[in-house]
């Protein structure tokens, strides 16, 4: 999971402090590396590193990061290393230099990169398969030139988007890009099935249109952008240097599949993601799953409801409103952790939890609690929270989990365990409750979950890739050779002290 980012100003602006600010708001999707790309009418200028956003970038770095458009990414890294080599934007000088920042993860990266080397002589310098994705996006341009005399100016839009079109055909997975091409424009692109979001923005400084794409809305709300809406599943987007904008669909084979882990846990809760709040769909969570424990568990005695902060906390409000239990804030959280999903290492992640959270005892002091998150994965978080809980005096401790048991892998870009790391794996909710602790728990079920994310909004969208709920991965061509393969990798044993 990533955060990406665009940005074409006006020609006389200089566009880094705007591509800065924009990854502040998309750090909490990647807190391993932060890199931006600039370009002015000739030349390009860039910075990445690893690291967050504020310790990427200084002063010099701004001062150095020229031009009126650019591009900008913060990694969490899916596949590969945490190696300064994979941070994004990648980069490559033919044609006409082009830059990409990637969203997502490709399912069949090493056929594109055995492609890329027999039939575009192109060779790859890392194993990411964003680099492998600038590189096919390149190759296609390329060949939509077709050796076709002339410089940059005699680039099209159209040359783009059959590129964006051939692109499509040849890869599989889940992506969402923005691409600068040096001195000419910024290209926002999104596969088939829309599955990473990508948001479009605009407003209007002295006469010129300026654009922003980025992975969530909040983007635009924060720069003093107007939020027009999402590239849709398969279209391309082109904006020139000279404030043109065209819009294409690219592909024939469109299902909108979004990912429903974004409502869940990744995105912003003031983000607005294919036209579906964010927040809206974190209510509707807490309604369900207090309409469940109702019915499933009328004499339950809870006495009040504690959220984990911070992505349980809006769902566990409604959850207590609709019961009419009190909601109190139990726990207290230290702002300069990271989220820990998304730390380097299961041995950093264990110790993170007693830093990141301490318990209110008289919250907890003779009560019985309910304690609601928004997901259970491993198990272990849950299971420290819990004994905290049980440490500051909780009488009776249950769990409630806003989304369903995850059972699967998920292959679209977010880098869960081991499918027999899972808590939920071969094991029945009595036995979960007892793994992590509790005397009861409940999750959402899937047909809750999905309502609760489509709420009453008018969206265009087939369903939700539910793929680490249900096993059904939309795209297809997912086999249980490449399940067993990444198995391997994302076991705790295989990763060591790697980044997730």
């Amino acid at each position: 999971m990533c955060g990406i980012i665009g940005i074409l100003s006006n020609p006389e602006s200089q566009v880094a402090q705007s591509l800065y600010d924009g990854l502040l708001v998309l750090q909490h999707r990647g807190q391993d590396a932060a890199g931006i790309v600039t370009s002015d009418s000739e030349n390009i200028s860039h910075r990445r590193a690893n690291g967050l956003v504020r310790d990427v970038f200084r002063s010099k770095h701004s001062q150095s990061l020229t031009g009126s458009m650019g591009i900008g990414h913060v990694r969490y890294p899916t596949a590969g290393s945490s190696s300064v080599a994979e941070a994004q934007p990648f980069y490559t000088n033919t044609p006409f230099g082009v830059s990409l920042a990637h969203n997502g993860n490709l399912n069949n990266t090493n056929d594109i990169i055995s492609g890329l080397l027999e039939y575009d002589h192109r060779r790859i310098n890392t194993s990411s398969d964003s680099e492998a994705l600038l590189n096919l996006f390149a190759a296609e341009i390329q060949r939509s030139l077709n050796g076709r005399p002339g410089g940059l100016e005699s680039l099209s839009d159209e040359d783009i988007f059959r590129a964006v079109e051939r692109l499509h055909l040849r890869a599989e997975g889940s992506y969402s890009v923005v691409a600068l091409i040096t001195g000419w424009g910024i290209v926002a692109f999104r596969d088939p099935n829309g599955i990473r979001p990508l948001s479009i923005g605009s407003r209007v400084v002295n006469g010129f249109t300026e654009r922003v794409f980025a992975s969530e809305s909040v983007v635009c709300n924060t720069l003093g952008f107007n939020h027009d809406g999402d590239v849709s599943p398969g279209e391309a987007i082109v904006a020139r240097m000279d404030g043109a904008l065209s819009s294409k669909q690219c592909s024939s084979d469109v299902l909108h599949s979004p990912c429903i882990f974004e409502h869940v846990y990744f995105a912003r809760p003031d983000s607005v993601l294919d036209g579906v709040s964010v927040h809206s769909s974190r209510i509707r969570m807490g309604a369900f799953l207090a309409e469940r424990i109702s019915k499933e568990f009328p004499d339950h005695g809870i006495q009040s409801v504690i959220a984990v902060p911070d992505s349980g906390r809006i769902a566990a409000l409604e959850l207590a409103r609709v019961m009419e239990v009190p909601y109190r804030e139990g726990f207290v959280k230290n702002r300069y952790i990271g989220r820990t999903f998304i730390m380097p290492g299961q041995n950093v992640r264990k110790d993170s939890v007693r830093k990141k959270l301490n318990t209110i005892e008289e919250e907890f002091s003779d009560k019985v609690v309910l304690i609601v998150d928004d997901s259970v994965v491993r198990g272990n978080t849950s299971r420290r929270i819990v004994a905290m809980a049980r440490e500051a005096g909780a009488k009776r401790v249950y769990f409630a989990s806003c989304s369903p048991p995850i059972v699967h892998p998920n292959v679209y870009g977010i880098d869960m365990p081991a499918k027999s790391e899972y808590v939920a794996h071969g094991r029945t909710i009595g036995e979960i409750s007892d793994a992590i602790g509790a005397d009861w728990m409940i999750y959402q079920n899937l047909e809750d979950l999905v309502s609760a994310c489509k709420g009453d909004a008018d969206t265009e969208f087939s369903n939700f890739d539910c793929s680490c709920f249900d096993g059904v991965y939309v795209t297809g061509g997912i086999s249980d050779e490449y399940l067993d393969r990444i198995e391997k990798i994302r076991s705790d044993k295989a990763k060591g002290s790697a980044s997730i």
